[in-house]
């Protein structure tokens, strides 16, 4: 393992994360929830499979896409993560390897972002659909 890299830590519990500034909960800015405040991940080596351990984790199916460069937005607060290194299969983002928590060389305009294909995305495209539309496509 390199300088400066940490192995994911051993909770009890996962890390507590959050798609935020999108238009839906499957949909947006990554945040996570460490020492009881909420902070955003740098997209330095963001990528597809980190986004995948994010839609698993909050049960939003497939991932789409892992934009960079805040495209939901900048957080505010602490950059808790930086250089994630996910594999694609893991069952939580906490179960990646990365920088320790709070290092990083970002600004908030390298926010992370995650695309999920869960349900979420149906509702939305549901609910933008005019009503005759949608009572057209065989739904109540």
């Amino acid at each position: 393992m390199g300088s400066g890299w940490i192995e994911p830590p051993r909770a009890a519990h996962p890390a507590a994360i959050r798609l935020v500034g999108g238009p839906g909960r499957c949909v947006g800015r990554l945040e996570v929830l460490w020492e009881q405040q909420w902070g955003t991940v740098c997209d330095d080596r963001w990528a597809l499979p980190h986004a995948a351990v994010v839609c698993r984790q909050l049960g939003c199916g497939d991932a789409l896409s892992a934009p960079g460069s805040a495209p939901f937005g900048s957080g505010e607060g602490p950059i808790w993560l930086d250089d994630m290194e996910c594999n694609g299969t893991e069952a939580e983002l906490s179960a990646c390897r990365t920088r320790p928590w709070g290092e990083h060389n970002c600004d908030h305009g390298e926010d992370a972002g995650v695309v999920c294909s869960g349900k979420s995305v149906g509702i939305i495209h549901r609910d933008l659909l005019p009503k005759s539309e949608f009572i057209h496509q065989g739904h109540p």
